[in-house]
C-alpha cells in the first residue's frame, strides 16, 4: 500500500486534490493508521491501494479531454463511495478547548488562478461548511452541512430570521448532551464577536421551548472563555459514524472570522490535510468566493442611492483624464466611510453609487446609513475645496442622496468573474427616485424609515422640511414631513418621473448628534 505522502509524490498532485478525489468518490476512503518509524509530526496517515496511482492517471487523462470534475466523478466513482449515505454527525470536542491558529493571513497573489493552487472550490470542501452573518444567521452553507448537520433535505427558508444558526441546530439535534458538544464552539465564537446585549438579542430569536433547552445545555457546559484574537480559531472534534471507519474520526473545526461574519468548516485530518488551513488563510479570495455564493434571502435593508449632481456639466468642463481622476477620487475616498458603517456595495452606475445597509447585532442599520450619508456630504465639501483651488472654478461637487428602508429579497447577479449585489423591490426604486429629487447635496429619507428608529434616538437627528413664508423666506421646520407632490408644487415644478412616489412622505436630514460610530470588527 502507499501512504498519502507517497501517492502525492508519485502522481504530482496536491493534498487538496487528493482529498477532493476522496470526497467525490473517485478514490476510496483510505485506511488510516500510524506510520511505523515516522518521526514527523503526523500521528496518522491515510493508506491507499497501489492501483490509486492508475486511477489518478485516468483522472488526469480525462481532464485533458475536457471533461469536468463532476463528469469524471460520475464515471470513476468507486463502488464503496458511490453507495455511501450521508453521515450522521455526533460532534464531540476532543478536549473541549479552542486555540488560535498562529500565522498572518497570506494575501492571494494578483496573478493567481481562481483555484489559488488548490483543486477545490468553496462548494467542494470535504466536510460540512457554513457561514453566518454578524447576527448568527446562515447566509451560505454546503450540501454536507444541510444534510448532515442541519438535518434538512429541503432548502432552508428565505427569511433570515428563520436561519438563526442556534435555532437551526436546536431544531436538528434534540439530545442535550450532543447539543452541548455541538454548541460549544459556536457559542465560544459568538462570545468573541458579539457583546453581551447582542448575545441576548441572538437568544431572543429562539422560541420559548428552544430557549429553555439552550439554557439547560449551557448549564451543563463549563464557563466558556473567549477565544483568541487570531483570524482562525481551531476546535478539535470527533465525528462519529463516518462511512468507512469503525472508530470516531478526528476532524478540525475552524472558525474563520471576517468583517462580514464567521465561516465554520469541518475538515478530516486523516490525510494530514493542513491544506485547508492554508486555503482559509487566503482571506480575500475565500470571502469573495463566499459572498459570490451567498444564498438569496428576505431581509430588512436600508438602501442608499447617491448621484453626482451636474455630472454632465462637470464632464464637459474637465479633460477626460481629470474627470476620471475626480470620479475615482470620490469612489476611493468614500469606500472607507462605507466600510466604517457596514455598507455593502451594490453597483456604480456611471458616476453614482448604490449601497445596502443590513441589520447588525450592535448597531441600527438605518442610523448607519444616515451617519454614512452625512460623512459623505463632508467628504464632498473637502473635495470641492481641493478641485476649486486646483481648477480655479466655482462648481460645487455634490452627492444627492436618497435613503429608504424596507424588507426585500437580497441576492447577486453573476457575469463571468463579475458579481453585482442587488435588492429587488420598491425599496431601491424609491431610494433612486428620491436621489433624483434631491438637490445641492441634500440627504432625503422616507418617513417610514425614520419612524422605525426609536423616539429617543430619532430626537438626536436634525430633520425636517424647508418652508417658505409669505415673504418668500425659507424656514426649516424640524421634525416634519412632506410629499414630493407638495414640494414640487411649492417650487412650481412638475415631473412625471416622480409620479410613482409623489405621495410618499419625505424629510431632509441635515445633521445627527450621535458621536459614536459602530465599533470595528476583526
Amino acid at each position: 500500500m502507499l501512504n498519502s505522502k507517497q501517492l502525492i509524490e508519485i502522481t504530482g498532485i496536491s493534498r487538496a486534490t487528493l482529498n477532493n478525489y476522496v470526497a467525490q468518490g473517485i478514490l476510496p476512503n483510505p485506511v488510516v493508521k500510524t506510520p511505523i518509524g515516522d518521526g514527523n509530526r503526523a500521528t496518522r496517515l491515510g493508506y491507499f491501494d497501489e492501483d490509486a496511482v492508475e486511477r489518478i492517471k485516468q483522472v488526469q487523462s480525462l481532464k485533458k479531454q475536457g471533461l469536468s470534475m463532476a463528469e469524471i466523478a460520475r464515471q470513476l466513482s468507486t463502488p464503496a463511495n458511490a453507495t455511501r449515505s450521508p453521515a450522521k454527525l455526533a460532534v464531540v470536542p476532543a478536549d473541549g478547548s479552542a486555540r488560535s491558529v498562529e500565522g498572518t493571513p497570506t494575501p492571494p497573489s494578483r496573478t493567481s488562478s481562481p483555484q489559488m493552487g488548490f483543486d477545490i472550490a468553496i462548494d467542494e470542501l470535504p466536510g460540512p461548511a457554513y457561514m453566518v452573518n454578524n447576527n448568527f444567521e446562515l447566509i451560505w452553507w454546503n450540501e454536507a452541512a444541510r444534510e448532515q448537520l442541519f438535518g434538512v433535505h429541503t432548502p432552508l427558508a428565505g427569511d433570515l430570521g428563520s436561519r438563526n444558526l442556534l435555532k437551526v441546530l436546536l431544531a436538528a439535534k434534540t439530545d442535550p448532551l450532543g447539543l452541548a458538544d455541538l454548541l460549544r464552539p459556536h457559542l465560544a465564537a459568538g462570545k468573541r464577536r458579539l457583546a453581551q446585549p447582542a448575545l441576548l438579542k441572538l437568544y431572543s430569536a429562539l422560541e420559548a421551548q428552544q430557549l429553555s433547552l439552550l439554557q439547560e445545555v449551557l448549564a451543563s457546559v463549563e464557563k466558556l472563555e473567549s477565544v483568541g484574537k487570531g483570524p482562525l480559531v481551531h476546535f478539535p472534534i470527533l465525528l462519529r459514524d463516518v462511512p468507512g471507519t469503525s472508530e470516531p474520526t478526528p476532524f478540525d473545526l475552524y472558525a474563520c472570522f471576517y468583517r462580514e461574519g464567521i465561516l465554520f468548516t469541518y475538515s478530516p485530518i486523516e490525510l494530514k490535510n493542513d491544506y485547508l488551513l492554508e486555503f482559509l488563510r487566503h482571506r480575500n479570495y475565500v470571502i469573495n468566493e463566499l459572498l459570490k455564493k451567498r444564498k438569496p434571502c428576505l431581509t430588512d435593508v436600508t438602501v442608499m442611492v447617491a448621484d453626482l449632481q451636474n455630472s454632465v456639466k462637470i464632464c464637459a468642463e474637465l479633460p477626460a483624464e481629470e474627470y476620471f481622476e475626480l470620479i475615482n477620487a470620490i469612489w476611493q475616498q468614500s469606500e472607507p466611510i462605507f466600510r466604517k458603517y457596514y455598507g455593502t456595495h451594490g453597483k456604480h452606475a456611471r458616476d453614482g453609487m448604490v449601497y445596502y445597509f443590513f441589520p447588525q447585532p450592535d448597531c441600527d442599520h438605518r442610523l448607519n446609513a444616515i451617519q454614512c450619508a452625512l460623512e459623505l456630504k463632508q467628504l464632498m465639501v473637502s473635495l470641492t475645496r481641493i478641485w476649486q483651488a486646483r481648477k480655479g472654478w466655482f462648481s460645487e461637487l455634490c452627492l444627492n442622496i436618497g435613503l429608504n428602508s424596507g424588507q426585500e429579497w437580497f441576492g447577486s447577479y453573476h457575469a463571468g468573474g463579475h458579481v453585482e449585489f442587488t435588492v429587488l423591490g420598491e425599496t431601491i426604486n424609491f431610494a433612486s427616485r428620491i436621489s433624483d429629487f434631491a438637490r445641492q447635496g441634500a440627504i432625503w429619507a422616507t418617513k417610514s424609515m425614520l419612524s422605525q428608529i426609536d423616539a429617543a434616538t430619532r430626537s438626536t437627528i436634525n430633520f425636517g422640511i424647508a418652508r417658505r413664508t409669505q415673504g418668500k423666506e425659507s424656514v426649516f421646520v424640524r421634525e416634519t414631513y412632506a410629499s414630493i407632490n407638495s414640494l414640487l408644487d411649492d417650487e412650481g415644478l412638475r415631473n412625471s418621473k416622480f409620479s410613482d412616489i409623489e405621495r410618499v412622505p419625505l424629510t431632509e436630514i441635515r445633521a445627527i448628534d450621535l458621536v459614536s460610530p459602530p465599533a470595528p470588527r476583526d
